[in-house]
């Protein structure tokens, strides 16, 4: 397979394919693609200078990921109403709380304080970042499941979390102080060892998600 001779700059086909998967994911998870969006591949092509080889691979894996659905021969954003929504929330609290328990203690202290200092940046920015803040969610959340030392339970919890983050929530903004106040809850829980802590700060977080989205 040849790599697309317009944009590769070089790169192999595989390399392309990665680049352009990660612009997609970018724009669906920034909302910038919405859910339910038909994705027209010329247009989209046309728009990050590749040819439709590199773009139908990059939908493809986004496809394994669940962001996106196939509708006859074309590819829709997949869209996550508030029942979904509120179901996934309901089931990280209890597969988070786990992950929260057994990775207490075990996660290094450069990550804690890069957690730390990422969350504090965010609450000190003159605007508010929505990609900011999903950043720092993000590094979060790896900490609670990445260092649990389990694989399957740290891959649901990824996979779960890709179908929050489709919902579309408009007060995204509301959340920032509370989502870092529990988020710090919860690195100082991991930080001390405590696993019964850990799981009661994960799990009250997940709790206060649900009920700020009712």
């Amino acid at each position: 397979m040849q790599a697309d001779a317009r944009s590769a700059g070089g790169l192999s086909a595989d390399a392309l394919s990665d680049r352009v998967y990660g612009t997609v994911s970018n724009l669906i998870k920034s909302q910038q693609l919405h859910g339910g969006d038909i994705i027209v591949e010329s247009r989209l092509a046309d728009m990050l200078g590749v040819s439709r080889t590199p773009l139908r691979e990059a939908l493809q894996k986004l496809e394994g990921e669940g962001l996106v659905v196939r509708n006859g021969r074309s590819f829709v954003v997949r869209s996550v109403g508030l029942a979904e929504y509120l179901q996934a929330l309901k089931v990280r609290e209890i597969l988070e709380g786990e992950a929260a328990a057994l990775s207490a203690g075990r996660v290094p202290a450069a990550a804690i304080a890069l957690v730390r200092k990422n969350i504090d940046s965010l609450l000190a920015a003159p605007v508010y970042l929505p990609e900011a803040h999903w950043q720092s969610d993000d590094e979060l959340h790896s900490l609670v499941c990445d260092y649990s030392g389990n694989a399957v339970l740290s891959r649901m919890i990824h996979s779960l979390r890709m179908v929050t983050r489709l919902y579309e929530t408009l007060n995204l903004a509301d959340r920032l102080v509370p989502d870092a106040t529990e988020h710090l809850e919860i690195v100082d829980a991991l930080e001390s060892g405590d696993a019964k802590r850990a799981r009661s700060k994960a799990q009250a977080h997940l709790r206060s998600l649900y009920k700020a989205s009712i």
